[in-house]
Parts: C-alpha cells; sequence; structure tokens
C-alpha cells in the first residue's frame, strides 16, 4: 500500500501530487483501470496480436 504523509508546512495539493506520481509510477491506476471490466482471453490474445503486428510494421517502416 502507498503511503504520502504530508509534510510540516506542505500543502495538500503537493502532498496529492506526490501520491498521484507514486500511483503511476507503481502501475496502481492502470491496474485498475484494466480490471475495470472483464476481459475475456479471446479479446487479450488479439490486442496482444494487433500490438505485436503494429510493433512488426513500425519496425519495418524505420528499417526502409
Amino acid at each position: 500500500m502507498i503511503k504520502v504523509k504530508v509534510r510540516e508546512g506542505e500543502p495538500v495539493d503537493r502532498a496529492l501530487k506526490r501520491l498521484k506520481k507514486s500511483l503511476k509510477d507503481e502501475g496502481v491506476l492502470d491496474a485498475a483501470r484494466q480490471r475495470r471490466y472483464f476481459t475475456p482471453k479471446s479479446e487479450k490474445r488479439k490486442k496482444a496480436k494487433q500490438k505485436a503486428y503494429y510493433a512488426q510494421l513500425m519496425q519495418e517502416y524505420k528499417n526502409q
């Protein structure tokens, strides 16, 4: 669990900014967004295949 202590004399906005940064670095928000809805394995495989195809396409484009 991520904890952020508000330092003495520090505005709450600043502490929230540090909290958001640490959540982003840990990948907590991304994981929560992905798990918000159920995605079947077939859809995950399809997305992975599309991502690999796009990466290969970009690699070929760079090599030309």
